[in-house]
C-alpha cells in the first residue's frame, strides 16, 4: 500500500469518536436511553405491588406498573454520589447478589473495582458475627497453604478428597470475602427480597445500604433508593456496572458507563417508548410457577366422519389428513356365536303300574315224587 493511499486521521476526525468513549462530567450519570434498552423501567404485575413505591410509579400498562425512570435518575445521581463518597475517605463495598443469572456479573463487577462480595448463599452472621466467620476464612487460608506446599500429597487418598471437597465448599461461599479483615462501609444489594438477611444485618450495624427496588419491595429498609427493575439480567448488569463505575472513579480511575454519551441522540421519552415495546407480565423466582399445560390434541372415539360434519356445521375448515392405505389385514375367522340351550321344562313324573307276576310253574321233581306217591297207592 502507498503512503498516498493510506487515510491519515486529522485531530478534527478523531476529537468527537473519544468524546463518545471517554466520560464527560458535564452530562449525567445514566441517560433515560440507557434505562430504556435495558428495561430498567418495566416492574411486576398490579397486583403485586407494594403501595409504598406509589412515588416512584408512573403508570401501568397491561397490568404490569411502569417506573418512573426521571425520579430513577435522581435517585441514581445521589447513590452515584454518596458510594463515591464513602470510597473517597477509604470505605470497602459489599455487593451482594446470590442468584445464579446475576452471580457472574457481580463477581466480574467487584473485582474490577476492588471491592468485595458474595453471590453464591448468604451466611447468616456474616456481618453481625464476623469474628466467628473470620475464623472459617482463616480455615480456608490454611488450606490453600497446605495444598500449595503439597501437604496433601503424603495423606492418605481418601482423607486428601475429603479435605479438597471441604476445600471447595467455603472457597464457594468465602471466595468474595477471604481478604475483607472487617465489616464493609457500604452495602450494595441487587434485590431487597432475595438478600433480605444481608439487609436486616447491615442495618443492625449502621451501615448503609444501596439497593435495587422494584415495584413489589419495600422501600423503607434501604438507605439509598434505586427504583428499577431487579429481575432483568440487562438491568442488574447496568446498575452493577454504573456503581462500579462510582468506585473506580473515587479511587482515580475512568468510568466505564458512567458520564458517557449515547451512541445515537435520544429522541425517545418514557411515553414513546411504551408504544413501540408493551410490558408483559413476568414470573419471578419468588412467585409460584405453574406448570405449562400441553395443548389439547384432536384425538377422539368419534369416527372421522362424524367429526368432519361436526366441524363443518361450525364452520371450520377441517383439515383433511390424507390417510395412508392400511395394509392388507388377514381376514379373521368369525367366531361361532353359540346360541343359548333352552332351559328344561321339568315334567312332573308319573308313577309306573306295578307288573302283574306271572304264577311261577312247579318243580319237577316235586310233580315226579307226586306221581310216584300215586302209584304206590294205586298198587
Amino acid at each position: 500500500m502507498s503512503e498516498e493511499e493510506k487515510v491519515v486521521l486529522t485531530e478534527e476526525e478523531v476529537t468527537p469518536a473519544m468524546e463518545n468513549v471517554l466520560p464527560d462530567e458535564n452530562l449525567p450519570v445514566i441517560t433515560m436511553k440507557k434505562l430504556l434498552e435495558a428495561g430498567a423501567h418495566f416492574g411486576h404485575q398490579t397486583k403485586l405491588w407494594n403501595p409504598k413505591m406509589k412515588p416512584y410509579i408512573y403508570g401501568s400498562r397491561n397490568n404490569v406498573h411502569i417506573i418512573d425512570l426521571e425520579k430513577t435518575i435522581v435517585k441514581i445521581e445521589e447513590a452515584y454520589a454518596a458510594l463515591r463518597e464513602i470510597v473517597t475517605r477509604g470505605g470497602k463495598v459489599l455487593f451482594v447478589g446470590t442468584r445464579k443469572q446475576h452471580a457472574e456479573h457481580v463477581k466480574s463487577e467487584a473485582e474490577r473495582s476492588g471491592s468485595f462480595y458474595m453471590n453464591n448463599r448468604w451466611l447468616g452472621g456474616t456481618l453481625t458475627n464476623f469474628r466467628t466467620i473470620s475464623t472459617r476464612v482463616k480455615y480456608l487460608r490454611d488450606l490453600e497453604m497446605q495444598e500449595a506446599e503439597g501437604a496433601f500429597d503424603r495423606l492418605p487418598k481418601k482423607e486428601a478428597i475429603l479435605i479438597r471437597k471441604e476445600m471447595k465448599r467455603l472457597n464457594d461461599n468465602f471466595e468474595g470475602i477471604k481478604e475483607m479483615r472487617k465489616v464493609p462501609e457500604a452495602v450494595f444489594v441487587v434485590s431487597t427480597i432475595d438478600e433480605a438477611n444481608a439487609i436486616r444485618e447491615a442495618r443492625n450495624l449502621g451501615i448503609p445500604v444501596f439497593a435495587l427496588v422494584d415495584t413489589n419491595c419495600n422501600p423503607d429498609v434501604v438507605d439509598y433508593i434505586i427504583p428499577s427493575n431487579d429481575d432483568a439480567t440487562k438491568t442488574v448488569q447496568l446498575m452493577l456496572t454504573l456503581f462500579a463505575d462510582a468506585i473506580v472513579e473515587a479511587k482515580g480511575g475512568i468510568p466505564v458507563l458512567a458520564y458517557t454519551r449515547d451512541a445515537e441522540p435520544e429522541t425517545e421519552t418514557l411515553e414513546e417508548a411504551l408504544k413501540h415495546n408493551e410490558p408483559r407480565a413476568r414470573r419471578t423466582d419468588s412467585e409460584e410457577r405453574r406448570q405449562v399445560r400441553k395443548a389439547q390434541t384432536q384425538h377422539s372415539d368419534k369416527p372421522t366422519r362424524v367429526r368432519k360434519t361436526e366441524a363443518k356445521e361450525e364452520g371450520e375448515a377441517a383439515p383433511e389428513v390424507a390417510e395412508k392405505p392400511a395394509a392388507a389385514a388377514k381376514p379373521k375367522k368369525e367366531k361361532e356365536v353359540k346360541e343359548p340351550k333352552a332351559e328344561k321344562t321339568e315334567e312332573p313324573k308319573v308313577k309306573a303300574e306295578p307288573k302283574a307276576k306271572a304264577p311261577k310253574a312247579p318243580k319237577v321233581e316235586e310233580v315226579k315224587t307226586e306221581e310216584v306217591k300215586t302209584e304206590k297207592e294205586g298198587e
